[in-house]
């Protein structure tokens, strides 16, 4: 119902989000909903789960009767010879022809409850067909928000190679009249010029990172043009420092995706096992028809004889000995069925696992949030002081650099755990099977 709810949701505000994306820059709202409607991978899931979904009939477990429509037309021509008690002998040369035609129906009344483990084997994997629709479409959503956050991370970090730049050719202007007026070394000047360059081809190979970012996301919107310039509509990233880890837990052993499908495995394993039992049943079928036959002779007592009406039989049979090959799938299938058993089990291990080692990294990164807040802004406040006393010639240039690095290195840590934060809060969400229905 989430998976129809929100393709159908797409296709409704896809051309306002279009809209927005162009004029004011593109949602992560906008960008999931484009990639509902173009995503490949979710197109083509989309046509395997209407596959299972017409597999799921009644018809194709067996459960209905078939009826077909025949007509045959036979002739032959037969040299027979006759030899009577008295010793004599006759021979003929006949032709024959005949024609039949009618409406034939069998009917499988029982086969020991075959079709009914067939009918619900079908119907089972028609839930794994939804489920592989679903994961599909978790998978997406998460891809998307992490490239998302990932294009903000790095235009933060081109926005912050652009200040340093600025501030390096402020350096420079400053030293070089310094140098001028004879109040500084030509090695001060030089210097400032290599940290000017070396910032500036920081900064050009962070642009190629965001151009190279911006076609990852779009080749994930599947966007006509991947090359079109793509600007996230937010500007920073705000982690979500509130999640409630018993709920994750709680909502992880309910609704993870991967373990709906690994007990719906289950489920199919010991209905195949139901269909291989039934071969210790007997079976009975109907068949039943109404047809039309005639005969040509050429030779014989009469020239035509024809025939029409109802026919009805039954059938019913037994499989007493097939070479130990029932003993043995059986046994196989219940050693599959033991398998799936266990792969649940070692899914739900692994589960706890992941979710206590995302929740380790989400909380850690929480703290380290707070101090490199702290950190930041502390470096802002020695850098401004630090220009203030390089324009008075009262700081080296090396000092300068230093603490301007400092304030990128600051900046660059912020940025980065605050990405973490966002990539965990997704992966947690993804676990829990929350993500399609929670806002990121």
């Amino acid at each position: 119902m989430i998976v129809r709810f929100m393709i159908v949701l797409a296709a409704a505000v896809l051309p306002t989000a279009a809209m927005a994306g162009n004029d004011k820059g593109i949602t992560l709202q906008e960008c999931i909903e484009t990639g509902l409607q173009n995503n490949f991978s979710i197109r083509i899931m989309r046509n395997l789960e209407q596959q299972a979904i017409n597999n799921a009939t009644r018809g194709n477990a067996g459960q209905l009767p078939t009826v077909g429509l025949n007509a045959t037309y036979a002739g032959s021509y037969q040299n027979s010879g006759y030899t009577y008690p008295d010793g004599s002998r006759t021979t003929a040369n006949a032709l024959n022809n005949n024609v039949q035609t009618g409406v034939d129906m069998s009917w499988t009344l029982f086969d020991g409850f075959n079709i009914r483990a067939n009918y619900n084997r079908l119907k089972e994997l028609q839930i794994m067909g939804e489920l592989d629709m679903r994961l599909t479409l978790e998978d997406f959503v998460a891809s998307a928000a992490s490239e998302y956050y990932h294009l903000i991370r790095q235009q933060v970090r081109l926005s912050n190679l652009r200040k340093t730049v600025a501030l390096s050719r402020e350096r420079v202007r400053i030293v070089e009249e310094s140098y001028r007026l004879g109040a500084s070394s030509g090695l001060d000047y030089q210097q400032a010029r290599v940290d000017y360059n070396a910032d500036t081809s920081q900064y050009l190979a962070q642009v190629e990172l965001v151009k190279k970012s911006i076609i990852t996301l779009n080749k994930l919107l599947a966007l006509p043009d991947v090359e079109r310039k793509t600007v996230p509509a937010d500007t920073a990233i705000y982690p979500n420092k509130y999640l409630d880890r018993d709920m994750l837990e709680r909502n992880t052993m309910r609704a993870n995706t991967m373990l709906l499908k690994a007990v719906s495995s289950r489920n199919v394993s010991g209905l195949e096992l139901k269909r291989i039992q039934s071969r210790n049943y007997p079976y009975l079928r109907l068949n039943a028809g109404y047809g039309y036959r005639q005969y040509w002779y050429t030779d014989g007592h009469y020239d035509r004889s024809n025939q029409w009406g109802p026919s009805v039989g039954a059938s019913m049979g037994f499989t007493l000995f097939d070479g130990g090959n029932r003993k043995r799938e059986q046994a196989n299938a219940r050693l599959h069925v033991e398998n799936s058993r266990l792969q649940q089990e070692q899914l739900e291990n692994s589960l706890h696992a992941d979710l206590a080692g995302l929740w380790l990294a989400y909380e850690n990164n929480l703290n380290l949030w707070d101090i490199e807040k702290s950190n930041l802004q502390v470096a802002r406040s020695n850098f401004e002081v630090a220009m203030e006393r390089y324009r008075l010639s009262e700081l080296s240039g090396i000092a300068l650099r230093e603490a301007q690095l400092s304030l990128l290195t600051s900046e660059e840590r912020l940025s980065t755990v605050e990405y973490s934060i966002k990539i965990c809060e997704i992966s947690l969400l993804l676990l829990s099977g929350d993500i399609l229905t929670s806002e990121l």
